[in-house]
Protein backbone atom coordinates (compact mmCIF):
# COMPACT_ATOMS: atom_id res chain seq x y z
CA UNK A 1 0.00 0.00 0.00
CA UNK A 2 1.52 3.39 -0.97
CA UNK A 3 1.17 6.00 2.18
CA UNK A 4 2.11 9.79 1.19
CA UNK A 5 4.62 11.14 3.89
CA UNK A 6 6.76 14.06 4.39
CA UNK A 7 10.22 14.54 5.40
CA UNK A 8 11.85 16.90 7.62
CA UNK A 9 15.41 17.84 7.29
CA UNK A 10 17.07 19.65 10.02
CA UNK A 11 19.31 22.13 10.24
CA UNK A 12 19.78 22.66 6.51
CA UNK A 13 20.35 25.65 4.37
CA UNK A 14 20.60 27.75 7.57
CA UNK A 15 23.29 30.65 7.93
CA UNK A 16 25.06 29.54 4.75
CA UNK A 17 26.39 26.02 5.33
CA UNK A 18 24.70 22.37 5.23
CA UNK A 19 23.34 23.15 1.56
CA UNK A 20 20.75 20.79 0.28
CA UNK A 21 19.22 22.46 -3.07
CA UNK A 22 16.18 20.82 -2.97
CA UNK A 23 15.86 19.70 -6.82
CA UNK A 24 18.98 17.46 -5.98
CA UNK A 25 16.87 16.95 -3.00
CA UNK A 26 14.08 15.77 -5.07
CA UNK A 27 16.17 13.67 -7.64
CA UNK A 28 17.76 12.04 -4.72
CA UNK A 29 14.27 11.24 -3.10
CA UNK A 30 13.01 9.47 -6.41
CA UNK A 31 16.24 7.45 -7.13
CA UNK A 32 15.32 5.62 -3.41
CA UNK A 33 12.42 4.85 -5.40
CA UNK A 34 9.84 7.48 -4.06
CA UNK A 35 7.07 9.00 -5.63
CA UNK A 36 5.17 12.23 -6.41
CA UNK A 37 8.17 14.16 -4.88
CA UNK A 38 8.01 17.33 -3.78
CA UNK A 39 9.74 19.89 -1.69
CA UNK A 40 8.24 22.60 0.15
CA UNK A 41 10.52 25.93 0.89
CA UNK A 42 14.57 25.51 1.09
CA UNK A 43 14.26 24.58 5.11
CA UNK A 44 13.60 21.28 4.81
CA UNK A 45 10.51 19.73 3.70
CA UNK A 46 9.79 16.63 1.06
CA UNK A 47 6.78 15.54 0.71
CA UNK A 48 6.82 11.66 -1.11
CA UNK A 49 4.57 9.06 -1.74
CA UNK A 50 6.21 5.21 -0.74
CA UNK A 51 5.01 1.78 -0.79
CA UNK A 52 7.74 0.38 1.16
CA UNK A 53 9.36 0.78 5.03
CA UNK A 54 7.56 3.02 7.91
CA UNK A 55 8.48 5.98 9.03
CA UNK A 56 11.63 5.44 11.03
CA UNK A 57 13.48 3.44 8.21
CA UNK A 58 12.04 5.65 5.86
CA UNK A 59 14.46 8.75 7.96
CA UNK A 60 17.14 6.50 7.67
CA UNK A 61 16.96 5.15 4.32
CA UNK A 62 17.14 9.06 3.81
CA UNK A 63 19.44 10.59 5.96
CA UNK A 64 22.44 8.14 4.86
CA UNK A 65 21.37 8.93 1.01
CA UNK A 66 21.74 12.54 1.61
CA UNK A 67 24.81 11.61 3.84
CA UNK A 68 26.38 10.01 0.62
CA UNK A 69 25.20 12.70 -1.82
CA UNK A 70 26.26 15.80 0.20
CA UNK A 71 28.67 14.46 2.47
CA UNK A 72 27.52 15.62 5.87
CA UNK A 73 24.50 14.17 7.84
CA UNK A 74 20.87 15.17 8.46
CA UNK A 75 19.10 14.16 10.97
CA UNK A 76 15.37 13.73 9.25
CA UNK A 77 11.77 12.68 10.69
CA UNK A 78 9.27 10.92 8.25
CA UNK A 79 6.02 11.35 9.33
CA UNK A 80 2.66 10.12 7.49
CA UNK A 81 -0.23 12.48 6.39
CA UNK A 82 -2.77 11.16 9.34
CA UNK A 83 0.15 12.09 12.08
CA UNK A 84 0.41 15.28 10.40
CA UNK A 85 -2.91 15.96 10.61
CA UNK A 86 -3.75 15.02 14.06
CA UNK A 87 -0.92 17.60 15.39
CA UNK A 88 -2.72 20.08 13.37
CA UNK A 89 -5.81 19.11 15.04
CA UNK A 90 -4.75 18.35 18.39
CA UNK A 91 -2.67 22.11 19.01
CA UNK A 92 -3.40 22.91 22.42
CA UNK A 93 -3.47 26.39 21.92
CA UNK A 94 -6.22 28.65 19.93
CA UNK A 95 -4.44 28.81 16.49
CA UNK A 96 -7.32 30.04 14.12
CA UNK A 97 -6.27 33.52 16.71
CA UNK A 98 -3.35 33.50 16.12
CA UNK A 99 -0.22 34.55 13.78
CA UNK A 100 1.54 32.10 12.16
CA UNK A 101 4.87 33.25 13.62
CA UNK A 102 3.43 33.05 16.88
CA UNK A 103 3.11 29.34 17.12
CA UNK A 104 5.17 26.22 16.26
CA UNK A 105 5.62 22.64 16.42
CA UNK A 106 8.60 20.58 17.48
CA UNK A 107 8.84 17.15 15.77
CA UNK A 108 10.21 14.55 18.01
CA UNK A 109 11.68 11.02 16.77
CA UNK A 110 10.40 9.79 19.83
CA UNK A 111 7.81 10.59 22.49
CA UNK A 112 8.75 13.20 24.75
CA UNK A 113 7.41 13.36 28.76
CA UNK A 114 6.42 16.24 30.75
CA UNK A 115 9.98 14.82 33.03
CA UNK A 116 12.21 15.50 29.91
CA UNK A 117 10.93 19.53 30.41
CA UNK A 118 11.00 19.72 34.63
CA UNK A 119 13.57 21.85 34.68
CA UNK A 120 11.60 24.75 32.64
CA UNK A 121 9.96 26.88 35.03
CA UNK A 122 7.17 28.26 32.31
CA UNK A 123 6.13 30.38 34.55
CA UNK A 124 9.08 32.38 34.48
CA UNK A 125 8.95 32.59 30.47
CA UNK A 126 4.94 33.88 30.93
CA UNK A 127 3.00 34.63 28.37
CA UNK A 128 5.14 32.13 26.55
CA UNK A 129 4.00 28.52 26.63
CA UNK A 130 4.54 25.00 25.64
CA UNK A 131 2.09 21.92 25.90
CA UNK A 132 3.13 18.57 24.62
CA UNK A 133 1.32 16.15 22.33
CA UNK A 134 2.13 12.61 20.32
CA UNK A 135 5.90 12.90 19.68
CA UNK A 136 5.74 16.93 19.24
CA UNK A 137 5.62 19.96 21.36
CA UNK A 138 3.64 23.01 20.58
CA UNK A 139 4.94 26.56 21.32
CA UNK A 140 3.17 29.85 21.99
CA UNK A 141 5.66 32.89 21.56
CA UNK A 142 3.69 35.75 21.00
CA UNK A 143 6.63 37.32 20.08
CA UNK A 144 8.05 35.13 17.30
CA UNK A 145 10.58 32.28 17.79
CA UNK A 146 13.37 34.85 17.36
CA UNK A 147 13.03 36.47 20.26
CA UNK A 148 11.85 33.33 22.46
CA UNK A 149 13.48 32.64 26.06
CA UNK A 150 11.69 29.53 25.98
CA UNK A 151 12.65 28.17 23.09
CA UNK A 152 15.64 28.63 23.91
CA UNK A 153 15.34 26.70 27.26
CA UNK A 154 13.33 23.97 24.96
CA UNK A 155 16.09 23.61 22.72
CA UNK A 156 18.89 22.98 24.93
CA UNK A 157 20.86 19.94 24.21
CA UNK A 158 20.32 18.03 27.78
CA UNK A 159 16.17 18.28 26.95
CA UNK A 160 16.80 16.92 23.56
CA UNK A 161 19.57 14.59 24.46
CA UNK A 162 19.09 11.45 22.49
CA UNK A 163 15.77 12.87 20.35
CA UNK A 164 15.78 14.35 16.71
CA UNK A 165 13.81 17.65 17.35
CA UNK A 166 13.32 20.02 14.44
CA UNK A 167 10.68 23.12 14.97
CA UNK A 168 7.98 24.12 11.98
CA UNK A 169 5.80 27.26 12.30
CA UNK A 170 2.46 26.75 12.00
CA UNK A 171 2.11 27.76 8.14
CA UNK A 172 4.29 25.13 7.29
CA UNK A 173 2.61 23.02 9.71
CA UNK A 174 -0.71 23.27 7.86
CA UNK A 175 0.97 23.24 4.40
CA UNK A 176 2.31 19.58 5.76
CA UNK A 177 -1.09 18.19 6.24
CA UNK A 178 -2.81 19.93 2.46
CA UNK A 179 0.58 18.61 1.07
CA UNK A 180 0.57 14.87 2.15
CA UNK A 181 -3.74 14.72 1.93
CA UNK A 182 -3.07 14.31 -1.64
Amino acid sequence: MTTTYAALLRGINVGGGRKVPMAELRTLMAGLGHDGVRTYLQSGQAVFASDHGDEESLADELGQAIEQHFGFPVDVIVRDHAYLRAVAEDCPFPAADLEARQLHVTYYSSPVDAERFAGIDQGAHLPEEFRLGDRALYLYAPNGLGRSKLAEQLSRPRVNKGLIATTRNWNTVLKLVELTAR
